[in-house]
């Protein structure tokens, strides 16, 4: 008698060992999972052309890193192109590495990489024990989100210099377009998953996430096992008796210098965490100097001044995204524009507020230094001057008197009265000019 055959069950009947199909089921076996190695579809194009090529901080860091050890920006906007026309293949992302073909001009595509260091173990044992010490670490690892703080342990991001670029093309620019295409479409999955950040410095998302998991148990049985120390108790009697109360003590010394702000998180509808970051910093050290010297040398200046000011302390002069985003914020934020704030700050770099007052305000200075300055010039065999007020100017140089007695050098292409400041301000006409002349 034969047993029925139930869709849905599991027969009862084996096939032979020495079968094809015993054979087979020997040597079957599931896919094994590589942590080490994550490869990404291709991204399609993007409508309209390139884009944002980063929305989050991290993502943004990773751009920046290749933008400012670029020697070519021309190469990086054909490399924005590329990005853009979805001529980037699948991207493969393994430590230490990031490899994807790129399709270029002709038939075959190019082998484009770049190349990162790997953290040492000392680097990964601050990370994830900066991270198992803070629970909202942790979530904000699984939500996908990459905390400052926890990005700063162990120098998770790139800086500058930090990527190195590789490509089969023929191209020797550093990077080729090819190369910088791939970074740009690698910081799209950054976006995605800031694991992939953990993978490119050595370790997969399992793994640290396992990792992680053994050190909080650790953490919670440590925990219980200890036990909190007894309460201190006073009697009601000495509390309430009467007694003098001892002098106060002295005030703690002023530190050496300010402390660092706190790290701001990244959240819809909040202000940028570098701009955040630089107020922040500003305002501690404003505050450390008045603390040290009673005197806060910024009070009394204008908001527009004081945008000035902060806009020359940034490095980058809005060449980088970050300073571009906060050359904006400053200049809408006094209904101005960012030529007219990176105007200013020319200004400032090259003589302070005074230099600032000569870019603004034109004055009728006295007889004396000014009309002595013509025939000086004239004497030295630079070309004629016209006068105006206190400026002395030809088709393409002036000279502008300041009310600090100085003369600022100015620049324009010839004709058009775009005049940028230029060079080091001097008592003398003649060595200004020699200065913004480069003689």
């Amino acid at each position: 008698m034969t047993t029925p055959y139930t869709p849905g069950t599991p027969s009862t009947s084996r096939a032979p060992s020495g079968s094809r199909a015993g054979r087979a089921a020997r040597t079957a076996r599931p896919p094994r999972h590589d942590d080490h190695r994550r490869t990404f579809p291709a991204l399609p194009p993007r409508p309209g052309g390139e884009g944002d090529f980063a929305l989050t901080w991290w993502g943004n860091a990773w751009v920046e890193s290749m933008e400012d050890s670029a020697l070519d920006p021309a190469r990086l906007q054909r490399g924005r192109a590329y990005a853009g026309r979805g001529l980037v293949d699948a991207i493969t992302v393994t430590p230490g590495r990031v490899m994807a073909y790129v399709h270029g001009s002709r038939p075959r595509p190019y082998r484009a990489e770049i190349r990162l260091r790997t953290l040492d173990e000392t680097g990964w044992e601050d990370l994830l024990d900066a991270a198992a010490a803070r629970p909202d670490h942790i979530a904000a690892l699984l939500d996908k989100e990459m905390p400052h703080a926890l990005a700063a342990t162990a120098d998770l991001l790139p800086s500058a210099g930090d990527l190195t670029p590789d490509c089969s093309c023929p191209d020797d620019g550093y990077p080729c377009k090819h190369a910088a295409a791939l970074c740009y479409q690698t910081a799209h999955l950054l976006d995605q998953d800031p694991f992939v950040l953990f993978l490119m410095r050595g370790r997969g998302e399992s793994e640290i996430l396992a990792d992680l998991t053994r050190r909080n148990a650790a953490r919670s049985a440590a925990e219980r096992t200890s036990a909190p120390p007894p309460m201190p108790m006073v009697p009601a009697a000495t509390v309430l008796a009467p007694r003098a109360l001892p002098a106060l003590p002295p005030p703690f010394p002023a530190p050496a210098q300010p402390g660092r702000p706190p790290v701001y998180p990244q959240t819809p509808g909040a202000p940028d965490p570098l701009a955040l970051d630089l107020l922040a910093g500003e305002a501690a050290s404003r505050a450390h100097t008045l603390l040290t010297s009673g005197l806060d040398p910024v009070g009394a200046l204008t908001p527009w001044q004081d945008a000035v000011r902060l806009a020359a302390a940034h490095p980058g002069s809005g060449l980088t995204a970050s300073t571009r985003a906060l050359y904006r914020d400053l200049a809408a934020a006094l209904d101005r524009t960012p030529t007219e704030l990176a105007r200013a700050v020319a200004a400032w770099r090259q003589g302070g507020l005074a230099g600032l007052a000569v870019l603004e305000e034109p004055w009728d200075p006295p007889a004396g230094p000014f009309d002595r300055a013509r025939p000086a010039l004239a004497a030295a065999d630079f070309p004629q001057f016209r006068p105006w007020r206190n400026q002395l100017s030809t088709p393409s140089l002036q000279l502008r008197f300041g009310r600090d007695g100085l003369w600022y050098g100015y620049e324009s292409d010839r004709d058009r009265e775009d005049w940028w400041p230029r060079g080091t301000p001097d008592t003398d006409p003649v060595g200004a000019l020699t200065a913004l002349l480069g003689r």
